[in-house]
């Protein structure tokens, strides 16, 4: 399965991820929403910046997840803490996710530069910044 996914540019995710500071991402919710239960190990990531230029940058596979239980918030923040070092989390990143009921941990390997592409997101009437797409070539642009 692929995926398409946002990564938040004020934070450099995809620069630390390239350098390999960051080995893992993080995905949240009160409830158990996308990519929830969604992602397995061997899946590739296409990843793109919300920076509104709409292209895929790279891909990685997926090597490692966890999809947490229900918890509650001291459960979740001591997740993140366990994780940060993987993570990377900016302080406004742990405010965002630390607390969450669930919890998605992705950790990354085989990180590649790809020649960068957009895709079609009519399809996705929800935009949200995770996005499961089959395979990737169903929504490449050319």
């Amino acid at each position: 399965m692929d995926h398409v996914v946002y990564l938040e540019s004020k934070a450099g995710e995809l620069e630390k991820l390239i350098s390999g500071k960051k080995t893992m991402i993080i995905r949240g919710a009160a409830g158990r929403k996308m990519p929830y239960g969604r992602v397995a190990i061997g899946d590739v990531l296409y990843l793109l910046e919300n920076d509104g230029s709409g292209l895929i940058r790279a891909k990685a596979v997926v090597s490692f997840v966890l999809n947490s239980e229900k918890m509650e918030k001291d459960q979740s923040i001591t997740l993140v803490k366990e994780y940060q070092d993987s993570l990377q989390l900016t302080e406004s990143q742990i405010k965002r996710w630390a607390g969450k009921r669930y919890l998605v941990l992705i950790e990354l390997n085989n990180l590649e530069s790809v020649e960068q592409f957009a895709i079609d997101k009519s399809e996705y009437g929800n935009m949200d910044d995770w996005l499961p797409v089959d395979n990737i070539k169903s929504v490449q642009l050319l």
